[in-house]
């Protein structure tokens, strides 16, 4: 018995050994056939913003850092969609404060009180009959021009001053950061008087805004100015659709409207394109239904939602003259080894994609999130056909009747069967009748496509408005044209201001 059990205990010790033997050589051979393991993929585009938010998170960088000024771009030409400019700071801008109840077509409650930031050009005449209301795009500033206060150029710095379309030598230009913005004007970010909370910002508890209620805002900033009337009413992308709402609102305050890249009624399709970055913007885990003021700005959505904007800025035809197909450099870590296809990044890959994220990068801490969200929805929201501003419990003002009604179009502006909406917005644009406009439309423009400056156009001379100038522009700039060309969009706007009314 004895002997068996020892013969069981040698033979198990050989088994064991011989096991270990055949797993090391195993082990082995399979370390000299098989090929060596790959490290992990590294994505940089993640990476940034990991590191955004640890820079954030270590207090690096202030946040939210687009309540402070940063300094002009030092590489210009990588800018765009707007042109490099300085972002204000309380010093530069000056601010009207408005301390009565402001009633707002989607709230019940009217607002309790709010500022205004606005900058100004040139000299009020004694007659206070040469102002320009000027009107920005979604995200812009007030900061349109240098000034004494703040020398950085501004955003349409090509378009305001002395001999330029908007003539400082003729002309007082006002330009406001508009209500629901984040340049001095109130908006999600500024601190709610009736807040629970002493001193929280509004976030999302700020009332939804329209495009007439921000057009009305500046109404009490005219009127602090003892400006009875505007000379012009001017305005480019949003500023378009402001500028059309300004003179709605009160057709005897507003001698001329200029709406360059504009429209009178949001399209379903630059509807889609905000919806998606307000999507991407508010999926992102800091934005925290709007209140995130005391902690990590939502950069993330905020980079991805600049992206997509930038796509409907510009062109497809430029981004073929300007990108290409051309792939990017490099970094010295990398290389390519002759003879055989680069190996594709999931990142950046194309100089297409680093301009995209680039651009992105730019803004995400410039300018607040809760502000893009609820200024874009107010271009969403823009309609001016007459259903539809009878909806919002708004009456056409009484205007003078028109000597020609149903004026058909000088002539035909649209290459197929008109819209079905023409008639109503020709109505709803019936208090325009009598007010000089120009309307300026870019062919490349996929945001603002040139067909709705074409049923503006067409739709005002239906309402009796014999006074209508219409250029379309070519070039390759899309959207971003009004910033851009200067000799056509310039010339354009000092020409018709200058005709006699």
């Amino acid at each position: 018995m004895a002997t068996a059990l020892i013969g069981a205990k040698v033979c198990g010790n050989v088994t064991r050994q011989s096991i270990r033997s055949i797993s090391r050589a195993i082990a082995a051979k399979a370390r000299v056939e098989a090929p060596q393991a790959k490290p992990s993929p590294k994505f940089p585009c993640v990476v940034a913003h990991a590191e955004r938010e640890s820079r954030l998170q270590a207090g690096l960088r202030p946040a939210p850092a687009f309540l402070s000024p940063s300094p002009t771009p030092a590489n210009p030409s990588a800018s765009g969609p707007e042109p490099p400019y300085a972002r204000p700071n309380p010093t530069s801008y000056r601010i009207y404060h408005h301390s009565e109840p402001f009633p707002l077509i989607y709230s019940r409650t009217p607002f309790p009180e709010f500022d205004i930031a606005y900058e100004t050009w040139g000299e009020l005449s004694p007659a206070k009959d040469n102002a320009i209301l000027l009107h920005t795009g979604l995200s812009a500033s007030s900061h349109a021009a240098s000034t004494s206060l703040n020398p950085a150029s501004g955003w349409w710095e090509k378009f305001v001053g002395q001999g330029k379309a908007l003539d400082t030598d003729q002309f007082f230009v006002i330009c406001t950061n508009v209500l629901g913005g984040c340049y001095g004007s109130t908006g999600p970010s500024s601190i709610n008087p009736h807040s629970a909370e002493d001193g929280a910002p509004y976030g999302t508890n700020f009332p939804v805004l329209s495009i007439f209620d921000i057009a009305r805002a500046q109404f009490h900033l005219l009127d602090h100015f003892g400006i009875k009337k505007l000379y012009a009413s001017v305005g480019s992308s949003m500023g378009g659709m402001t500028s059309l709402a300004t003179a709605w609102l009160h057709p005897d305050r507003v001698g001329k409207i200029v709406s360059i890249s504009g429209t009178a009624r949001s399209s379903p399709s630059a509807i889609a394109m905000r919806f998606a970055q307000r999507s991407v913007l508010m999926a992102d885990p800091n934005w925290k239904n709007g209140f995130y003021y005391d902690d990590l700005p939502p950069h993330t959505g905020m980079k991805l939602a600049r992206q997509i904007a930038t796509i409907t800025y510009r062109s497809g035809p430029e981004w073929e003259q300007r990108f290409g197909r051309k792939l990017r450099e490099l970094p010295p870590d990398q290389h390519h080894e002759p003879g055989h296809p680069r190996t594709p990044a999931l990142c950046s890959d194309f100089l297409i994609e680093t301009y995209l994220d680039h651009q992105g990068e730019q803004f995400c801490l410039k300018y607040d999130a809760n502000s893009l969200i609820y200024i874009s929805k107010a271009m969403d929201l823009f309609d001016m056909t007459l259903p539809a501003i009878q909806s919002l419990g708004l009456s056409p003002p009484a205007t003078p009747s028109s000597s020609s009604p149903g004026l058909p179009p000088l002539r035909s502006l649209h290459t197929s069967t008109p819209p079905p909406h023409l008639s109503d917005l020709s109505e709803g644009l019936s208090p325009l009748s009598k007010t000089p406009t120009l309307i300026l439309g870019v062919q490349s423009d996929i945001l603002f496509p040139v067909e709705q400056q074409r049923e503006l156009a067409d739709a005002l001379r239906m309402a009796g408005n014999d006074r209508v100038v219409y250029y379309e522009l070519g070039g390759v700039w899309g959207h971003d044209t009004f910033l851009i060309d200067v000799a056509n969009v310039g010339g354009a706007i000092r020409g018709f201001l200058s005709l006699n009314s």
